[in-house]
């Protein structure tokens, strides 16, 4: 296999993998191997949370639609303060929030306003109340004031027909906050993708059964399931894999017909019990890719069967978790069209040496451990990364990148951190 030149986190080194691609390498051939799904929904803008944008949004108008004060006060011409102050103007109307304005601010005269209500014509500014002293139905200001003062003008946040929300935007609440602002009422996403989780190994022992000398509690199927319960995935089928070639090709051939994605874990050595891979030949699957440069996780495998993308992770609770982490959130983002992703990882610094085996980039567990004094963030981390251990995720806040030709990062160190 070809090196990759440019990856960013030493896996390619010749001298460290001849068959194992870089974690970027990896992330590209899920790209490439990806079709976005089309089909597409309208949801009210309260239901739209956490989904992504497939139409863009405009205003509908413009925002705001007219000019209104920012201020409670009185709207005034500032033409009319002529010569020295102070000044005294007549109290000629009152316009509220809601309220139609008067036609015309009558000659020599202000307006008392409230925040929001639209300024009559012929005000040019706002002057707060505060700054006034009212006498009766008269206001004396000390201070000249000038055009423009505390008035919001129409179109000043939005104009018409402006794309305000681009498509392709997991939505948030500032971005659902916009489009509510823009006049929408609902948006249109991209349908949810339809995911099936398939957990293998005759070893693995649902909660809630007896389990034997030699089972272990399935830590990967809730696990997994819990990350799929998000707004933009549905959990169309959760299974436990057959035991044999021929009973695991019939059930992901059927999946393959209902489902956008399927998550299998463990499985996908070469070992006589491993039937994933010749289970997915046998359907005629596209391996994208087999083994990562990475640790944990290594044996983590992407391809396509029918209509199907297929996520292979490895067995092990830890490397599932953080292969899911890396490849399962670029294989979803490809599947619903996410263009505008949030870069989230950063650099952070070390507060002891790390010390690291060179060969494959390693992904180690690490906690948020306060600011140094130069302002910068700073993270602890665990000493090694084991596999099949996940009761130390419980304290820790994300994963730091460790490249692969690394024996050593001292303490003070800058190293790449993504936060789960």
């Amino acid at each position: 296999m070809k090196t990759i030149e440019g990856s960013t986190c030493g896996c390619d080194d010749p001298d460290h993998q001849t068959a194992l691609i870089s974690i970027d390498e990896a992330l590209r051939r899920i790209l490439r191997g990806t079709q976005a799904v089309s089909e597409t929904e309208l949801v009210p803008l309260a239901q739209a949370s956490g989904r992504i944008l497939a139409v863009s949004v405009r205003s509908l108008g413009m925002v705001p639609p007219f000019d209104n004060a920012a201020m409670d006060g009185f709207a005034i011409n500032t033409a009319e303060l002529s010569g020295e102050g102070p000044w005294t103007l007549a109290i000629g109307g009152r316009v509220a929030a809601g309220q139609t304005p008067m036609e015309k601010i009558p000659s020599k005269s202000a307006v008392q306003i409230f925040t929001g209500a639209p300024v009559p014509d012929g005000a040019n500014a706002v002057v707060m109340q505060e700054e006034v002293l009212r006498t009766g139905n008269s206001i004396h200001l000390k201070r000249r004031i000038t055009p423009g003062t505390h008035i919001r003008r129409a179109g000043e946040d939005m104009t018409a027909g402006k794309i305000i929300v681009p498509a392709g935007r997991a939505l948030s609440s500032r971005d659902i906050a916009v489009c509510a602002a823009a006049g929408h009422a609902e948006v249109s996403v991209t349908r949810r993708i339809r995911v099936a989780l398939v957990v293998t190994g005759d070893e693995v022992v649902q909660q809630g059964h007896v389990r034997g000398a030699a089972g272990i509690w399935d830590v990967n199927t809730p696990m997994l399931a819990a990350t799929v319960n998000s707004p933009d995935l549905e959990l169309a089928s959760v299974d436990v894999a057959g035991d044999t070639r021929a009973a695991l090709r019939a059930q992901l051939n059927a999946l393959a017909q209902q489902v956008d994605l399927i998550v299998t874990t463990g499985g996908i050595s070469v070992g006589e019990e491993d039937h994933v891979k010749p289970a997915l030949s046998d359907l005629g699957a596209t391996i994208a890719f087999s083994g990562v440069a990475l640790k944990p996780g290594k044996p983590v495998s992407f391809g396509r069967v029918k209509k199907a993308c297929w996520l292979g992770l490895p067995g092990n609770p830890l490397s599932a978790f953080v292969t899911w982490q890396l490849f399962g959130t670029a294989v979803r983002n490809a599947l619903a069209g996410q263009t505008q992703s949030r870069v989230r990882r950063r650099n952070v610094v070390l507060p002891r040496a790390l010390h690291h085996r060179p060969g494959r980039c390693e992904l180690r567990l690490a906690r948020l451990a306060g600011f140094d004094g130069s302002g910068r963030e700073v993270v602890d981390f665990a000493d090694a990364t084991h596999s099949g251990r996940v009761a130390q995720l419980l304290e820790m806040d994300g994963l730091l990148f460790i490249p692969a030709d690394v024996e050593t990062l001292p303490s003070g160190a800058l190293v790449e951190f993504n936060p789960f």
